[in-house]
């Protein structure tokens, strides 16, 4: 039997080699390996002229390659908006309502033909849409400084103006929870000029409100940001996530408890890919928890967690986006002068 004598010198050294050569392979590797662009990929909107998969689909970890279909393509559905935002899915009538601000009108597509129309004017220049879980439309106008029901028989409801008092600044996104409260939020956009709205004074600190449509009582939730945007729900309903994009410039979460919220934390501050800051503003939950954000370059998909696992490129600012389709299972992009859409492996949480 031959015997084998130990030398830790010779085995140290064997070990740090090997490391060494390690190391040195994967920092070759990852030398090699392509920078992500924040450019999307050259085509033709006007007709089908990638090859799959889309190279605008891309997954920065492996966790988000579950909700990649392979065989599918960003299609543009209309352009024509001066500045899109706040699309909502109607699931009884198959349509997707959206706004075009400083229009002042409310745009929809038709599921069924891919017809596009103007579906209100004037809109009151209204941003973000939602549908309630009776299935009445809920927008926020800029022009009237409120959030908005449109009932059955074609009559408006004024279901929040006022604040102790004072006018609203200019209600920007909003969400509805299953105790039939709606929560909006208040930013100062719409009366910041005469271009998405009225130019007028602030009365009131931008913030987060709760509002109960059948008392009106209103409950303001945190005045913390100075610039929420975006707002949505987890498919659970125990978290609420804001978008900043004033000076915080990042995504907040909050546990929900009943009528007030606890534990405020930062969820995530976007970059693009190539590092540059990145705001989302509108955002949506998918039924996984993952958190889909209108953001540079395009829209920028969160897991739970907090980690940034995939982004979809597009050729203009994407400021809001929902889940459609009768499915569910389509994202719809409202960016700049166009809408989008894509198929994922997922559907949205939520109502619309």
């Amino acid at each position: 039997m031959t015997r084998h004598h130990f030398n830790p010198s010779l085995n140290r050294r064997h070990f740090l080699s090997t490391l060494g050569a390690a190391v040195g392979s994967a920092a070759v590797a990852a030398a090699q390996q392509p920078r992500i662009s924040d450019d999307p990929a050259p085509r033709d909107w006007s007709g089908p002229s990638v090859r799959y998969p889309d190279p605008d689909i891309i997954a920065l970890d492996n966790r988000f390659r579950r909700y990649i279909v392979g065989n599918t393509s960003i299609k543009r559905l209309y352009t024509g908006t001066q500045w899109a935002e706040g699309p909502a899915w109607n699931g009884v009538g198959r349509y997707l309502v959206w706004s075009d601000i400083p229009n002042n009108v409310q745009m929809r597509w038709t599921e069924e033909d891919g017809r596009v129309t103007v579906f209100r004017n004037p809109s009151g220049y209204s941003n973000g849409n939602t549908f309630d879980f009776e299935g009445r439309q809920l927008s926020c106008e800029h022009g009237g400084r409120r959030v908005a029901r449109y009932e059955y028989d074609g009559t408006v409801t004024t279901i929040a103006d006022k604040y102790q008092g004072k006018r609203l600044n200019s209600p920007n996104d909003i969400a509805v929870h299953p105790d039939g409260s709606i929560w909006f939020t208040d930013p100062p956009y719409g009366i910041n000029g005469n271009y998405e709205g009225f130019r007028a004074d602030k009365e009131v600190k931008e913030a987060v409100y709760r509002v109960d449509p059948k008392t009106k009582q209103m409950d303001k939730i945190t005045d913390e940001m100075n610039g929420p945007n975006g707002i949505c729900f987890s498919p659970d309903y125990k978290k609420v996530y804001v978008a900043d994009t004033g000076t915080g410039r990042e995504v907040r979460v909050w546990d929900v408890d009943g009528k007030t919220v606890r534990n405020g934390k930062r969820f995530v501050q976007l970059a693009t890919p190539q590092g540059s800051p990145a705001a989302a503003d509108g955002i949506r939950c998918d039924v996984d928890g993952n958190v889909w954000c209108g953001a540079r370059p395009g829209v920028q998909i969160v897991a739970p967690s907090g980690e940034p696992i995939g982004i979809i490129r597009l050729p203009e600012n994407c400021a809001n986006i929902c889940f459609g389709g009768t499915k569910r299972n389509r994202l719809f992009m409202a960016a700049s002068q166009s809408l989008y859409v894509v198929y994922v492996l997922t559907t949205g949480a939520g109502v619309a």
